[in-house]
């Protein structure tokens, strides 16, 4: 037996107990079971008001009425899309969708206008929910069901009817209610009406469609199953403890897999109960509102947050006392002493108090952040995963010394294998992946599938090593993706489409720069001008700034079609071509 079997062998007798589910259907009617009367969800009645419970007994009872009256309305095993702001109606009509409806096509909501059409076509939707933001653009959409969600004021109480009108007929193409149709959906379970309830699901069968990108010639819709999430949840639940007394906040945007997976499902699992931020410039707010034990994020968020506690201890003439108390909490740990909460409780106050663990994905952290915030004694998780394998791969246990291994995304997840392929001389290559969470393969996109899927692995495009011991570090990532503050993907290519398509550009390298002075990524561009067209139609005499003036509308016409995020802050033009490969292939890490 090799080291890495026997440290694996190792790792799985410390594992945490799951129960054992096959679908996202088990999972939900389990926990409605087993943790009827707790809080599920924590929502406001109005924006900046206190949290409301809803028990699981109330989720488990939404669902099915809404389930049951998507059926009435003909949608069985139809494709439905949903859109808008984290916020409990989104939740409860993906699981309404999924358990015994269609297919759920969760849609990112800053993707632009044309992007979410021509997503909802490429996917061929019959229904879309969407959020009160989104009305404009389906007012006039040609689409079968059109179901208005809101974001504030749901009913916390099942015995307390629904005031909405008596939803005699719905006509196609005329927007509803989300409310209209659970009332009228509760109705039908009333006449024993037991069609969704009874729905038997396929494990296996396609039931989640996840778009990985919004380009239209490079979108690719990710086909997963019940079994691909459920077996994931439970992998997670091995490695990280989760128990009905936790509460979560939900600040990663809902339709990735991250969030949804585990900052959803992963909790209603548990039998938890979820909070939903009220944006960025609230967490804190909201952490202490909603007594949140466990946070789930990206990099940047929890970078974010571990440098404004250091500039206020700096600024009130305390950083000197906290260093002090972090040295003598690492002496006292190591003689089994905890008093964590004692020595930092003024950092701990700022969270609500009850802060306990960090969970962060997406992008690799600094290791110098995550060893702060255990020094501080919150303890931070880190994962590594991927829409197509729904998404963890590896991560990082929370029983063992993730501190000594603070660059590492950790082992394996148990029902996986990972393979390091094409090594360098460092021992660097590309991550491949199996496991049963690997996605079923890209929608009506056999080629792209065939390109990743090789012999039941799955080729991730990103590189890393594995240590002596099993665990994984991300070196590099061949997709360059660039992760912003709220864990959005942004694909350089697709930005260099919509440059490289302008008639003024010759070719163009897109890429992440970081500000001091900017909380956020900044999405910067290098063009190269199209000069031979330029002077050709402007003159010999069109000068350095005539150009760059001219490339800077063309950059803003650009932004324009964009979503918020995806815009580029930061242009630079080059006279000189950029440094490539014999291939005449841009050479991004020489460029940059």
């Amino acid at each position: 037996m090799d080291n890495n079997s026997k440290n694996f062998k190792a790792l799985e007798r410390m594992y945490h107990k799951v129960r054992e589910i096959t679908t996202l259907k088990d999972l939900l009617d389990s926990s409605v079971q087993l943790y009827s009367e707790r809080p599920a969800f924590l929502i406001k009645k109005s924006k900046g008001g206190e949290y409301f419970p809803i028990t699981y007994k109330q989720v488990g009872h939404d669902v099915n009425a809404l389930g049951t009256k998507l059926l009435n309305m003909g949608l069985k095993d139809s494709k439905i899309a949903i859109i808008g702001e984290n916020c409990y109606e989104w939740i409860i009509s993906y699981y309404a969708v999924v358990n015994g409806t269609g297919v759920v096509v969760p849609l990112d909501k800053e993707l632009s206008q044309e992007e979410i059409y021509y997503l909802i076509e490429t996917a061929g939707c019959k229904a879309v929910f969407y959020t009160k933001n989104f009305e404009k653009y389906f007012e006039d959409y040609d689409i079968e069901y059109k179901i208005k969600m809101k974001t504030y004021g749901d009913r916390t109480d099942i015995s307390q009817p629904l005031e909405v009108s008596d939803l005699t007929e719905i006509k196609k193409g005329v927007p509803v209610e989300w409310e209209e149709l659970v009332a009228s959906g509760e109705k039908l379970v009333a006449q024993n009406d037991r069609s969704f309830i009874d729905a038997e699901i396929d494990p296996y069968e396609m039931k989640i469609l996840l778009f990985t990108s919004g380009t239209t010639e490079a979108a690719k819709g990710v086909m997963l199953s019940h079994n691909n999430i459920a077996v994931n949840v439970m992998d997670t639940c091995r490695i990280a403890y989760v128990t009905p007394e936790d509460r979560t906040l939900s600040i990663l945007p809902i339709h990735h897999t991250f969030e949804s997976t585990m900052g959803m499902s992963l909790v209603l699992y548990r039998g938890a109960s979820i909070a939903f931020f009220e944006g960025l410039k609230y967490i804190n707010k909201n952490l202490v509102e909603a007594k949140a034990t466990i946070l789930i994020g990206v990099p940047l968020i929890f970078e974010s947050i571990y440098e404004k506690i250091w500039k206020q201890a700096e600024k009130s003439g305390k950083a000197g006392a906290l260093k002090k108390a972090i040295k003598l909490n690492k002496t006292l740990k190591s003689m089994g002493i905890d008093l964590n909460r004692k020595l930092f409780k003024s950092v701990h106050d700022k969270f609500g108090g009850k802060l306990r663990m960090l969970v962060t994905g997406a992008a690799a952290i600094d290791p110098n952040v995550l060893r702060g915030f255990e020094d501080l004694g919150i303890k931070m998780l880190q994962g590594y995963g991927l829409t197509e394998c729904s998404p963890l791969v590896s991560g990082t246990p929370d029983f063992s010394n993730g501190y000594k291994k603070a660059g590492s995304v950790g082992p394996v997840v148990a029902s996986g294998e990972i393979k390091i392929v094409d090594k360098d001389e460092d021992g660097i290559g590309e991550i491949v992946f199996k496991g049963p969470n690997v996605m079923l393969g890209y929608y009506n996109m056999p080629e792209k599938t065939n390109e990743v899927l090789k012999d039941g692995w799955f080729h991730t495009g990103d590189l890393g090593f594995l240590d002596n011991e099993g665990w994984l570090y991300i070196t590099g990532r061949k997709k360059n993706v660039i992760v912003t503050k709220t864990g959005k993907n942004i694909y350089p290519e697709e930005v260099e489409y919509y440059i490289n398509r302008n008639k003024y550009v010759q070719e163009s390298l897109v890429h992440a720069t970081f500000y001091d002075d900017n909380d956020d990524t900044c999405v910067s561009a290098q063009v190269r001008p199209n000069y031979d067209l330029i002077y050709e139609e402007f003159g010999e005499n069109f000068g350095d700034e005539e150009v760059h003036s001219l490339i800077k509308r063309v950059i803003s016409e650009i932004n324009e079609k964009l979503p918020i995020y995806k815009r580029i802050r930061d242009i630079a033009v080059r006279k000189d071509e950029f440094i490539k490969t014999t291939t005449k292939k841009i050479q991004r890490h020489k460029n940059i």
